[in-house]
């Protein structure tokens, strides 16, 4: 009695001859049938040339293997995470600006491009309110985006104030050659910063890079609230750098540029007033302008500045500084002095004005300021204190006004 095996699972074989089967022995008692090994896991050609066959595990292909179900439950890696853009912002716009939306609305999928990382600012404020001066103290940048062709950049760092025209209050730092990583601490200072101007300014740092042949490249800014800074305190930031929307601002100035100049950007002058008893004379000095409106196509001003004591007793009551050439900010150092008793000083007004100079033309007036009996705030608090404290040199910053034209040129 012969036993054969079952035939075996489908397969693209025919079955062997029964004759072919092996006969068993007829002695003894006869044997159960032996059980089936188990049966390996059967591939088909396509579903083998499907297999991922990589180093490591064996996996099947994701994207072929939906076309197999018999694959899916094998373990597919999980998807890469997706890469947030943190934005560091130690001391930014107010809650509730364009910008901070356009950030939310930004897509979730955006990989590393030029918009990702631009590099970091280190830089330090203080607020001298004894002087008003506000010193910024740029220390150093790390890992600034390469703009050059040899991978590198020449960066500097320009700051504005805002709102405010920005040639006259914009201050540069030095350039540094071929590198990502500078270091410049260096402290620019702007001057004629008073208490008010702390609450409704704020500071603007661009990072550039300078090309000789072309123009100059914007790599990112930092933008600080000035009104968070204490008085006296040194403050020391550490922001990453943000890529604004430039369009936006450079709508903004061509409205400030084509509207009529506001008193706040006419610009401001630092006077001191000290009278002489004993000599019978005031002392008038012209320490330095900040912040001067542009009156020339190159962007700048050749300032120089008038005074006049009304009413005037000849040619000893009209001065004027020497020219200081295209600059915004002027420093001058000079004084007059006008022969006068005290007792007559409290009925005189004193006229100040800026100009710009212009060879063969007209001078252009950039504006003026009055101080005496009839004027208010601090123009009359100045002259006040010079009649009171007499042999005290007082010193106050003054805005320009339009209205403070001379009558008489």
């Amino acid at each position: 009695m012969s036993v054969s095996k079952p035939p075996p699972p489908h397969s693209h074989f025919q079955p062997p001859n029964p004759s072919s089967h092996l006969s068993l022995p007829t002695g003894g008692a006869p044997l159960a049938p032996a059980s089936p090994s188990p049966s390996p896991v059967k591939i088909s050609m396509q579903e083998h040339f499907a297999i991922n066959v990589c180093p490591g595990p064996i996996m099947p292909i994701p994207q072929i293997s939906d076309f197999f179900p018999r694959f899916h439950d094998f373990p597919c890696p999980p998807p890469p995470p997706q890469r947030e853009r943190q934005v560091v912002r130690e001391a930014g716009p107010a809650e509730g600006e364009k910008g901070d939306v356009k950030e939310a609305e930004e897509p979730m999928y955006s990989d590393d491009d030029e918009d990702t990382y631009l590099g970091t600012l280190e830089f330090s404020l203080l607020f001298d309110q004894e002087h008003n001066c506000l010193h910024c103290t740029v220390h150093k940048a790390k890992g600034l985006k390469a703009m050059d062709s040899n991978g590198l950049a020449d960066p500097y760092v320009k700051l504005h104030l805002l709102p405010g025209a920005s040639k006259a209050n914009k201050l540069r730092t030095k350039t540094l050659k071929n590198t990502l990583n500078p270091v410049w601490n260096e402290t620019l200072i702007y001057h004629g910063i008073t208490a008010a101007d702390m609450t409704t300014k704020t500071l603007r740092l661009c990072v550039c890079d300078m090309d000789r042949l072309g123009r100059n490249e914007f790599i990112g800014e930092v933008r600080v609230v000035l009104k968070k800074l204490r008085e006296g305190e040194t403050k020391r930031y550490n922001m990453g750098l943000e890529r604004q929307m430039q369009h936006k601002e450079g709508s903004s100035l061509a409205v400030e540029q084509g509207a009529p100049v506001a008193e706040e950007e006419r610009g401001r002058i630092l006077v001191s007033l000290c009278y002489n008893q004993e000599k019978n004379t005031l002392c008038v000095g012209i320490i330095r302008c900040a912040h001067l409106a542009a009156m020339d196509s190159n962007g700048y001003s050749d300032p120089f500045v008038k005074i006049v004591l009304q009413p005037e007793a000849g040619k000893k009551s009209k001065y004027k500084t020497s020219v200081k050439k295209k600059t915004l900010n002027p420093e001058f150092n000079e004084e007059f002095f006008y022969e006068v008793p005290h007792d007559q000083l409290a009925k005189k007004t004193l006229e100040i004005s800026v100009w710009d100079y212009d060879l063969g033309m007209s001078n252009d007036f950039i504006g003026g300021v009055e101080l005496g009996i009839n004027a208010k705030g601090e123009r009359l608090r100045h002259w006040f204190e010079c009649l009171k404290h007499i042999g005290k040199k007082v010193e106050y910053w003054h805005t320009l006004t339009q209205q403070g034209q001379p009558s008489s040129d």
